[in-house]
């Protein structure tokens, strides 16, 4: 059957809902000035211009998972790793707080470091700086989901990456998308604004595969929807071709690079445009990985469906070793410089950060 973008746009715009044949058309059409700007306008009538800021607290790098995509695995022997004292965790918090922050996000690796005990500390601590708080430390048991949820965690994000299995047991090795994708009905049975995900571009990765992880994030249906542009890093598994780049001497070399990153981001606003129009209540983060890869990524997000910015608020010592990827920006500001800096930002665009603590507005 023919469909066209306007038939297509117009569904979604209307009833937020569209089949897998009709997603998959919104990830191929050449009208990607239309969808983005519909979904900037669903944006508009539904979260509003205004734009939460989520201070990010990357407390550990020890990761005892081995993703293959991943510059934290566990096998990664280059990377220097770190882990902040409770104390110190707790004190980043404050300023955080005191810079105007109203959510904290605490993320990590999975660090088995951090027992529940060390974790409940924490989060009550945290949550007496009157905050709402977020947490993304990982797969875990439905005991500890429910004990950071009884110390007052609010939000828990768990990207599943990929609902293509095949593909999730080919980069993920010793995990299984199954028990993912138990931990995060576990995070939704608790009560939590449940916060999930994909990785646009994985190596491997369809389109077609792409529209079920859409319809299954929709299906929870998720608060918050992460979508991460696939940014390759050279301590990983991960094969990417050769091929020759000049070195500032002019000379030709041999060298390992990502050379479709503008597919790559176009893509994730693809992906983040459809899940606004059909959630169109929910947080969407224009995330630094976006800004990695273009240099007004996170604005270009803001203005294509998104409405969350999660500044770090990691203090500049350990910055640079929580290397997911390579190539992040903001290694060198401090926490209050870039806490200033985006808003600075959001305001050149004619939005405004929000004085509120920024919970769903889903609409189901």
């Amino acid at each position: 059957m023919y469909i066209n973008i306007d038939d297509v746009l117009g569904k979604a715009i209307q009833l937020h809902t569209l089949d897998e044949n009709e997603i998959l058309y919104l990830l191929k059409t050449k009208d990607i000035k239309m969808l983005l700007s519909a979904a900037d306008e669903t944006r508009r009538k539904y979260v509003g211009d205004e734009v939460h800021l989520r201070a990010l607290i990357e407390f550990s790098n020890y990761c005892k998972q081995n993703c293959l995509y991943c510059g934290l695995r566990r096998d990664n022997y280059h990377l220097k790793r770190y882990r902040i004292e409770p104390r110190e965790i707790i004190e980043s918090a404050q300023k955080a707080r005191s810079y105007g922050y109203k959510t904290i996000v605490l993320q990590s690796g999975e660090d088995p470091y951090y027992t529940v005990e060390k974790m409940t500390e924490i989060i009550s601590a945290v949550k007496d700086l009157d905050v709402a708080l977020t947490l993304s430390i990982g797969e875990k048991t439905f005991e500890e989901y429910k004990a950071y949820r009884d110390s007052g965690a609010d939000r828990y994000l768990l990207r599943v990456e990929t609902t293509d299995e095949a593909l999730y047991n080919k980069l993920d090795p010793g995990m299984s998308l199954k028990n993912r994708m138990r931990c995060i009905e576990d995070i939704e049975k608790l009560g939590y604004e449940t916060g999930s995900g994909i990785i646009a571009g994985l190596p491997g990765q369809t389109l077609e595969s792409i529209a079920k992880d859409i319809l299954y994030l929709k299906s929870i249906p998720v608060d918050m929807a992460g979508i991460g542009p696939f940014i390759y890093h050279p301590d990983t598994p991960i094969k990417l071709e050769l091929y020759s780049v000049s070195n500032d001497t002019g000379k030709k070399k041999e060298n390992i690079r990502q050379k479709n990153s503008k597919d790559v981001f176009e893509l994730s606003l693809r992906i983040m445009s459809i899940l606004r129009l059909l959630m169109p209540g929910i947080n969407i983060p224009a995330t630094t990985a976006m800004e990695t890869l273009d240099p007004q990524g996170r604005l270009t997000a803001l203005q294509s469906g998104a409405n969350v910015v999660m500044p770090n608020a990691t203090e500049t010592t350990y910055r640079k070793y929580y290397e997911i990827y390579p190539g992040k920006i903001c290694l060198g500001g401090s926490p209050m410089h870039c806490r200033f800096c985006i808003e600075n930002k959001i305001k050149s665009i004619n939005r405004f950060v929000s004085t509120g603590k920024g919970f769903c507005r889903l609409i189901k």
